[in-house]
């Protein structure tokens, strides 16, 4: 059985924002509670402001903000609003 390198955080998440919208500044405050409250230290979270870094959120195919992907593990999981609807954003964290 292949170990896990104790380095990589269990969930990675990017949040892609557009500025100081008011459900992107809702879904950052709601990502950041979840992360704390449910994943403590073993996440990373990386927040993307597509106002800034348009191309980062083609890349992704992101077309609308906010929006939260969950990039690890495989596969992405991708989840559209402010992130309010606590049992349903900790149910696509955990789908595999």
């Amino acid at each position: 059985m292949a170990k896990r390198r104790s380095n990589l955080p269990a969930l990675r998440l990017r949040l892609y924002i557009a500025g100081n919208a008011p459900n992107s500044m809702r879904a950052l405050t709601n990502v950041r509670a979840i992360c704390e409250e449910h994943y403590a230290a073993n996440h990373e979270l990386e927040i993307v402001d597509v106002l800034e870094w348009p191309l980062r959120g083609l890349e992704d195919g992101v077309i609308v903000t906010p929006t939260l992907l969950r990039v690890h593990p495989q596969p992405i999981q991708r989840l559209i609003g402010n992130l309010s609807d606590l049992p349903q954003v900790l149910l696509t964290l955990a789908s595999k």
